[in-house]
């Protein structure tokens, strides 16, 4: 058996130890580990353990101990495959996407987009997104964001933000820039006639999970149609690949439609707009016999397009924007759709582009962590792993560009297609935990690049350091609305750089990170206001529970605990890199505010202490939970906590307002109070809204049906209460009940 220290062990230093004495001690030390975590679960917990101190200590020794046999590793593929969305009929609240992080597609049970406007009235849309694509209306009164501001007095100073939601200039900042969608791409009758939905019957969609491959399956009038999509993961090109006796009769055939944009006077899940086509312009660059080069203009933005086909094709253009292909003989079409910002590169082949998804899923699946609840009695166990392999999937298909995602990602567009900064952790932090830390990384990487903006917010509002956005486009600029006055952004910086040093612990990944977290902790630093007899924050301040009034709003309790950890942490990187502590972040540390409690129970906060005096102050976030369960508890008194946490359980308004990430946040909380029944169970919470999974995996939320920081937040909390935290009770999936649930785990990074 493979046995490593278990990280709860004091360690001597290795070079003090011989080689025997280390198998002594952990030939000793075995049983007491076996009789802890027990011999079924052995394995699992130690593979968990083992990846977390080959990563901290390359020098631990590792022996085989005979006589105790090893736990098989989980089946990825099977765990993986078992859960391959499968419809066998048209389901709009299920349209199914292939994706590379930075460009996305979603079908409907065509394998294309056929029935977009059946779609998006009825449950999500069909649309091709890139992370790069953006367009910004022409600013002719030349607006900017000191337009929007509106003064706060506080503490003595005035100072003005871009508040202000409905002047001119704030509905065009607001506005822009905004992300341009891509293609649409559907099957057509042969005569450039629409197909209907009646015309598609015998359905059979499947996604394997495991190659990343979309196949359809139907028949139009009798005859059989097979559609194979997949996504390069290293260029943003689609592959297609069709077979059906109506092409080789002229019968079926594909259309390309270039959208204007959006309608962008709806706010969430805008249209695509088709109207006004001479204000955009289509160029064909090149034509040949099988491939076809254009140029999509709007403005000044302006994306390249280049389809390349396996065979001969024909191509005719029966509309503006539109362009409408099919072999020029036989019953197969194959193709690949290429977009850049640029002029597109030219792709390999269909096959190639599929054999390359295949090779990247299933690198994918076989790094970084697993969870498998097989064999579990609890009947919900099924569900939530199908939820956390899904919800894999969908995170990594959209979260691994060069610029974070909107809360609904690369399928849907909501607040013009802008990051929201305050769910950069549960958009991000999962990654790390599953031991994928490189999708984190690139988020961490478009912080760097807009550092110099987020100095000059800073700045303006005078401030030290770099005061991050709350909503904004690739260049960094702020939005106007409640969003500047948000401060829960703030510290995630400091957090995620945390987690991304814990699996790589490294003077490489200090210095490459120093920076973003010193600039975020001197913004921190600077927020803080002495009293005269403690430091606190705000106002002015919004919240993360969005329905406190912003203007008055004091030391809340979330917010609080976090700017404790944050400047903690910032501490500790400092002494990592050998400098001395800063003695401001200290004192306001040690001197910072209580977390607001009232009745032996934690307020939302300090300036209106009413959370279990007005029902209406329990709905949207109960964010005060927060500080014990997705941080580790600076400042909590776990039994004030404990009380708390019973109080939103039995209390709370669910149905007026909650979203998705709540749930899997108040279960982290649950399992850091050793409450593991009541993690679970709120986990997969059913007498409340917003916590249900489609057939594809997506957690629709209310105006919402798309909604990401859901998923990002069912991975965090799972990869929690399955590998562990610091402190965590020495069993194996710590936040899981003992009974009910068998749990194996490999390869998670506990959290801090």
């Amino acid at each position: 058996m493979v046995v490593a220290c278990d990280k709860h062990v004091n360690h001597r230093p290795l070079k003090a130890v011989s080689k025997s004495a280390i198998v002594i001690k952990l030939i000793n030390w075995a049983p007491k580990l076996l009789h802890l975590v027990g011999m079924i679960n052995v394995r699992e917990r130690l593979m968990s353990d083992m990846n977390n101190y080959l990563k901290r200590f390359p020098a631990l020794v590792f022996i085989l101990l005979s006589g105790v046999a090893l736990a098989a590793p989980i089946d990825r593929q099977a765990l993986v495959q078992r859960h391959n969305p499968q419809l066998k009929a048209i389901d709009p609240w299920a349209p199914l996407s292939v994706g590379n992080g930075q460009f996305c597609f979603t079908a409907d049970v065509t394998g294309l987009q056929t029935f977009p406007e059946h779609y998006s009235a009825k449950g999500i849309a069909l649309e091709t997104q890139a992370r790069w694509s953006w367009h910004e209306d022409p600013n002719p009164n030349g607006y900017k964001l000191a337009d929007a501001n509106r003064d706060y007095t506080a503490h003595g100073q005035t100072v003005g933000y871009p508040t202000i939601m409905t002047s001119p200039a704030a509905l065009w900042l607001r506005a822009n820039p905004h992300v341009w969608p891509l293609g649409q791409l559907s099957l057509r009758r042969g005569d450039g006639s629409a197909l209907s939905m009646a015309d598609i019957r015998d359905v059979d969609q499947k996604l394997d999970l495991w190659k990343g491959v979309l196949t359809s399956r139907y028949t139009v009038d009798g005859q059989p149609v097979s559609v194979m999509t997949a996504v390069s993961p290293g260029q943003d090109t689609l592959a297609v690949r069709i077979q059906s006796p109506l092409l080789a009769s002229g019968k079926l055939a594909v259309r390309l439609a270039l959208p204007r944009g959006y309608d962008m006077s709806v706010k969430h899940n805008p249209p695509l707009d088709w109207t006004q086509p001479e204000s955009h312009s289509t160029r064909v660059l090149a034509q040949g016999e099988r491939s076809l080069v254009l140029e999509h203009a709007r403005d000044a933005a302006r994306y390249g397009v280049a389809l390349q086909a396996g065979m001969a094709m024909r191509v005719n253009q029966p509309a503006p924007h539109t362009f409408q292909i099919a072999p020029a003989q036989g019953a197969a079409l194959d193709f690949t759709l290429s977009y850049a910002l640029a002029t597109a590169a030219e792709a390999p082949d269909a096959a190639a582009v599929i054999a390359q998804s295949t090779k990247h899923w299933q690198t994918f699946w076989r790094s970084g962590a697993a969870l498998d609840f097989s064999g579990s009695s609890d009947p919900r166990a099924a569900e939530l792993e199908r939820r956390v392999v899904l919800s894999q999937y969908l995170t990594a298909i959209q979260f691994g560009g060069d610029f974070p995602p909107q809360e609904s990602g690369l399928t849907t567009t909501t607040w013009f297609g802008k990051h929201h900064t305050e769910m950069l952790w549960w958009h991000t932090a999962h990654f790390a935990l599953w031991g994928r830390p490189q999708y984190l990384e690139n988020a961490l990487r478009w912080h760097q690049k807009v550092l110099p903006v987020a100095r000059q917010i800073a700045q303006s509002r005078g401030l030290e350091g770099a005061r991050w956005p709350k909503m904004t486009g690739p260049g960094g600029r702020e939005s106007p609305g409640g969003n500047p006055l948000i401060v829960w952004n703030q510290p995630h910086l400091i957090h995620l750089a945390e987690l991304l040093y814990r699996a790589a612990p490294t003077p490489q990944t200090l210095e490459r990170y120093r920076e973003l977290v010193f600039a975020t902790a001197d913004a921190m630093s600077s927020m803080l206001h002495w009293d005269g007899k403690r430091y606190v924050l705000g106002p002015p301040l919004w919240i993360a529970q969005e329905i406190y009034d912003q203007s008055t709003s004091m030391n809340p309790a979330y917010e609080l605990s976090y700017w404790s950890t944050g400047l903690a942490l910032a501490q500790q990187w400092r002494v990592r890199l050998g400098l001395a502590p800063n003695p401001a972040w200290e004192k306001q540390r040690l001197q910072l505010s209580a977390l607001p409690q009232k009745d032996g129970k934690y307020v939302a906060l300090e300036s209106t202490p009413d959370t279990w005096d007005n029902v209406a102050s329990r709905h949207d976030h109960p964010s005060f939970l927060m500080a014990l369960g997705q941080l580790p508890g600076a400042g909590v008194d776990r039994a004030v906590m404990r009380r708390t946490l019973d109080a939103v359980l039995s209390d709370w308004d669910f149905h007026t307002k909650i979203w998705g990430w709540d749930y899997p946040m108040i279960a982290m909380t649950a399992a850091r109070l050793d409450a593991a029944q009541q993690a679970v169970d709120v986990l997969l919470k059913t007498d409340g809204p917003n916590n249900s999974y489609t057939a594809a995996g997506h957690n629709p939320n209310t105006g919402l049906p798309v909604y990401l920081p859901g998923n990002g937040a069912l991975l965090a909390a799972v990869a929690m209460m399955a590998g562990g935290w610091d402190g965590a009770p020495q069993r194996n999936a710590p936040g899981f009940p003992q009974q009910g649930w068998k749990v194996r785990a490999e390869g998670f990074q506990a959290l801090p």
